[in-house]
Formats: structure tokens, sequence, C-alpha cells
């Protein structure tokens, strides 16, 4: 086996008997201690693949080395080998698994395991056979939800043994939730178990997201208290129903066409994945749920989309035989179609998935980077690194731009990114020497081996990343200078067109796409841009300086200083010209006033002056 890591006997023995079924796999260590459980359409091929080639994630490596142990367990399909996964992983929480991060506080709403079931809210799952359903992220929603139910269907929320033979002893008391409407008295017989249960029945619907066959029942019944001119019944049902639509009507609307469907959606970084779970029944988003997966080793989008389908689908007893994603999974559900959707209601509403799973995942890096800067940085900066194919990561990058109009007053501009922040204190300006016109490449060329030459003399520690604003061209002259000082191949450098923002390598002629909402591009730009306007900021304040110098202090008397105070002034050369003497007195006092008035309004009396002093004379 061609691997970086050779099994013992033991392994090697176990790999020649693995079977070809679909399954579970386990690895242990030496001592026994479960490392990773992990599911596979083909046991055989899985779990080979582990020991027969690289690894590129440095925790696969290490999992691999201290494999001394392999059990599996064969299942009939695929969909059994992933919740036999899903149900291993979270009892033993092997060390090399995804994580699942959720927030163990989150509420539930509990049916009670008891004759007369209680329902009500609980932070404590407690297997006894009570039946959960949750968790609520939205705590008020969930109130809100069990107020609705309560209305709607009384149900008891004492603690009493309601056994048969403690009812006909007639043990209990009716208490005051009795005499105010809120409990039927099943403790005293007067509710009996049939109807109690019915109502419960329907309580679940609710909860489930099918209010509809609760309006059905609640319809149905009002109408029997019609037709038997029951009407102040009829009346206390009709209330029911209106309560029932109102909480119903402030779901979210996607599409009355779609009935029992759930839809997931995944975004994922370097670190973790955040999966979306969105619950549509009749037409409204009834259960929205976002977790986190922390990645071990080097888990797939797919792989991990699969697992979060697993635990959604149990945890929420979810029986939907759609499922919109965003790709296809390689796994199959028996009656489940999964459906890609390109437009309509069912685009829309993954894209809504979409936007939530961003949200998320942007919110939770936020709150890192708060508690965490220094891992959030090395989040971004490991990400950046593999986006790049670079070799180390990139605290520290430089990005060089050129500005010049047809070629006048050349300067190149460099800004300096530290830890994937502006470090504003090293950037600098280049005024181009050595290149006469405008010639972009020349001009990189001669500010890289400027740049590059000083940092070598003076011993600073070099980039880990340059990046060239342009494309084959700049980054060729960027390359050109780097060999010139020995330094190609030992610094990681790119170059960046803007128009599709290609991303250029050495000696590669194809451009790299990065995707456009990666943070790695959004770093790439910034610090581009950043390049662009510190640049275009120092040529025009060149640009401005060269026009007065040509245009006003050609005056002999008239300093930098008085030029500039004329220009602030009048804001052109052509309206200093056109200015009375006394105009000109207030911007710069009596004496260049009139320096400057007869320099653009020469008489035969100040000709005659200039010439002999030797001053040049103005022509009209």
């Amino acid at each position: 086996m061609s691997s970086e890591h050779t099994p013992d006997e033991n392994v090697r023995n176990l790999l020649k008997t693995i079977p070809e079924n679909p399954g579970v796999y386990q690895y242990f260590d030496a001592e026994g201690k479960i490392l990773y459980v992990g599911k596979a359409k083909n046991l055989k091929k899985r779990v080979l693949s582990y020991f027969v080639k690289e690894h590129d994630r440095a925790k696969t490596a290490m999992l691999v080395r201290r494999i001394a142990d392999i059990k599996y367990i064969i299942v009939d399909t695929e969909l059994d080998a992933l919740l036999l996964e899903n149900n291993l992983i979270k009892k033993y929480q092997p060390r090399y698994n995804i994580a699942l991060k959720d927030d163990k506080t989150f509420p539930w709403i509990c049916i009670k395991n008891e004759r007369f079931p209680r329902i009500f809210p609980t932070r404590t799952v407690i297997k006894d056979g009570s039946r959960y359903y949750g968790p609520y992220a939205n705590v008020k929603m969930m109130h809100s939800l069990l107020d609705l139910i309560h209305k709607l269907f009384p149900t008891r929320n004492c603690t009493l043994n309601l056994s048969e033979e403690n009812i006909s002893k007639e043990k209990y008391r009716v208490c005051l939730e009795y005499h105010i409407g809120n409990c039927k008295g099943p403790c005293q017989g007067f509710q009996a178990e049939p109807d109690y249960m019915d109502s419960v029945a329907r309580i679940e619907e609710i909860i489930k997201g099918n209010s509809g066959i609760a309006l059905k029942h609640l319809k149905g019944m009002m109408q029997e208290y019609s037709e038997k001119l029951e009407f102040e019944k009829a009346q206390l049902i009709k209330e029911k129903v209106e309560s029932l639509e109102s909480y119903q009507s402030k779901s979210t609307v996607v599409s009355p066409t779609i009935s029992n469907v759930d839809v997931y959606t995944i975004a994922s970084d370097e670190d973790a994945a955040f999966v979306n779970f969105f619950k549509v029944m009749n037409g409204a988003i009834v259960l929205g749920h976002t977790i986190e997966m922390k990645k071990k080793i080097e888990e797939s989008k797919e792989e991990l989309l699969e697992l979060a389908i697993a635990e959604f689908r149990q945890r929420y007893q979810s029986d939907s035989n759609e499922i919109i994603v965003q790709f296809l999974p390689g796994i199959e559900i028996p009656g489940v179609e999964f459906i890609v959707p390109q437009r309509g209601d069912k685009k829309k509403l993954l894209e809504l998935s979409e936007r939530n799973v961003e949200y998320y995942r942007k919110e939770r890096e936020r709150q890192q980077s708060l508690i965490d800067p220094e891992r959030h940085t090395k989040r971004i900066l490991a990400t950046m690194m593999k986006d790049l194919r670079l070799t180390e990561e990139p605290r520290h990058i430089e990005c060089f731009d050129n500005s010049n109009i047809q070629g006048a007053y050349p300067v190149a501009a460099m800004t300096v990114f530290k830890d994937a922040k502006p470090s504003k204190k090293d950037y600098r300006h280049f005024n181009i020497k050595t290149v006469e016109g405008p010639d972009d490449f020349a001009t990189m060329e001669e500010v890289i081996l400027r740049r590059y030459q000083r940092m070598l003399d003076e011993k600073q520690d070099m980039p880990q990343l340059i990046v060239v604003d342009g494309g084959k061209g700049q980054l060729s002259a960027a390359l050109t200078s780097l060999e010139q000082l020995g330094l190609r191949g030992k610094i990681g450098i790119i170059g960046i067109a803007k128009r599709l923002e290609e991303i250029y390598y050495p000696d590669d002629p194809m451009p790299m796409y990065l995707d456009k909402k990666s943070e790695t591009l959004r770093i790439i730009q910034q610090i581009r841009d950043e390049a662009h306007r510190f640049g275009i900021t120092h040529h025009r304040k060149r640009r401005e300086k060269g026009t007065i110098k040509t245009e006003l202090t050609e005056i002999k008397g008239i300093s930098h200083t008085s030029a500039q105070a004329l220009l602030r002034t009048f804001k052109s050369v052509k309206k200093i010209r056109e200015s009375s003497e006394e105009e000109l007195t207030e911007a710069v006092g009596k004496a260049k006033a009139r320096l400057v008035f007869g320099h653009f309004h020469p008489t035969s009396e100040n000709k005659k002056e200039d010439q002999e002093t030797g001053a040049p004379v103005a022509e009209d």
C-alpha cells in the first residue's frame, strides 16, 4: 500500500475481510477508545481509501496512524447506515468526528408519556417514551404556540397520577383550572380518555405545522353545533378557528402549492459547516433551525449535508416526501425525492434558506472574532492559504499598483495587510525614476526591484504574498525583478486582473476564479482597491504640484506657497489670468499681486523692464 502510514498486522488482516455491503465502520485506538465513526455504500472501498492515499489534512493522517482496530456493522440500505452513523456519533462523540454544535438550552415541547398526557415546555429531554418537539430557537414563538394549543384544546397541567383506579375511587377533586375552563376535569372522570387523546392528536398536528387537519376538525364541530342550534358552543368553536387561522397567517408564507416539504442549505468554511433547515406545511414555513457542524477531518459538503438531514429528520420526526437542496446528496431515502430547483417558488424558498444560513455563519464569525480575534484571524489566513495554493499562511501581504495619465507624473503605490488587516503605517509611494512614457510593465519591474532590493539590504522580513494589480504582463514584469534578486519561488506572488477578477499565477497561462462570495477574494480585492486609492491620491498631488510649477512659479518672485494660495482662492490659472489686480491683492498681497497681474497683462513699460532684467516675457 503506497500511503504515508503502513497499518500494523492486525489492521492489515481486518482490511482483507471487510465486506462490500453498506454499513457503518468504527475505528479504535490501541487502548480500545473509539476514534471515528463513518458510513459507506461499500464498506471495503471506503475503509481501504484511508490507507492507500496521501492525506492533505494533518488530522486525517494522525487518525490513520492511531487506528489499531476496526469494527463494522452491516445494514440493509444507505439510509439505515446514515441514521446509525448519526446515532453512534451522538452517543460516543468520537474525537475525529464532526461535532454538532447546538445550544442545549433551547426548549422543547414535551407530550408526556402518561395517562392523560400533559403538554408543557422543557429544556431537559428524558428518554422515558415521551414525545419531544423542537428545539425552539425562538422561545417567544414556542410560548405563543402553547398558549394557542391550550386555548383550542384544554389539557391538564397538574402532576396527579390519573390512573383508572385513582379516578374510579374519586381520589381527586377538580381544581380552579377546571372552573375557569382551562381543563375539562379528567381527574374526576368529567372527560373520558378517548376524548382527551383525540385532543392530544389534534395538538400534535398543530405542533408539526399541519394545522389544516385541526382546522377541518374544528370547523366540523362548529357545523354540528350550528345544526343542533347550540349557537353559544358554535360561537366558542368559531373563536378557536379564528385564533388558529390568525396564528397560521403569522407564519412565513411561501406558496400555497408547497406543502410538507423540507429545505436544507449548507454554508462551509475551513473549520465548520452550517446547515439551515426549513419545514414547510400548507404553504408556510412553520419551523426553521440552523446548526453548526465542527469539522474534524476531510469531510465533503455532501457528507456534512447527509449527516444534517439524518439529524433533522430524527429530531423533528419529519415524514416529508420531498426535500429541496442546493445539490443532490449521495444517499437515497425510500419514498423521498430530492429536488434542486432552478426557478419558481421552490427556488425562492431555497434562496431564503441560503440567506438564513449565510447570515448565521457570518454572525457566528463576528461573535468568534470578538471572543477570540486570533483564532478568527488564523481561520481566515488558513482559508486564504488553501484558496491561493500557498505553502504558508499569508500573514504579511504587499500589493502594488501603478498610476499615470498618458505617462505624466508616473507613480506607484504599495499597500500592506498584516493578519488580514490594513497596516497603513507600512504603505509606501514610489516616484518612478527610470521609465519614460506610459509603460506599466517597466514601471512594475522598477518598483518591485527597488522595494525588495531595499528589504534585502536592510535584512527585513519578506512578505508571504505579493499581489500585483494586473494580468499576465504585470505579473511577468514583477517576476523578472524577483528573479534578478534571487527571490523567485521564495515568495508567493499572484496577479489580479480587474475586469473578471482573474487570479494569475507564475508559469500558468490559465487564470483561476475564486468564489465571488469568498473571504479570500474579498481581502485580495480590498488590498488591491486600497493600493489603487493610495496611488491615485499621490498621483493627484504630484500632478497638482506640477501644474502649479509650470503655470505660476515661472513668474519671478512667486513661490510655490503663493501659487497654492492663488489656486485655493481662484480654483484655476484661467480665473487668475482674468482677475483684477485688486482681487489678486486680497489673496497674496499688493507686491505679489502686481507681479502676477503684470505677468498676465504685460504693458510696454513692464515688457521693457523685463527685458532689462532678463525675466521671461509672457506671451498673450
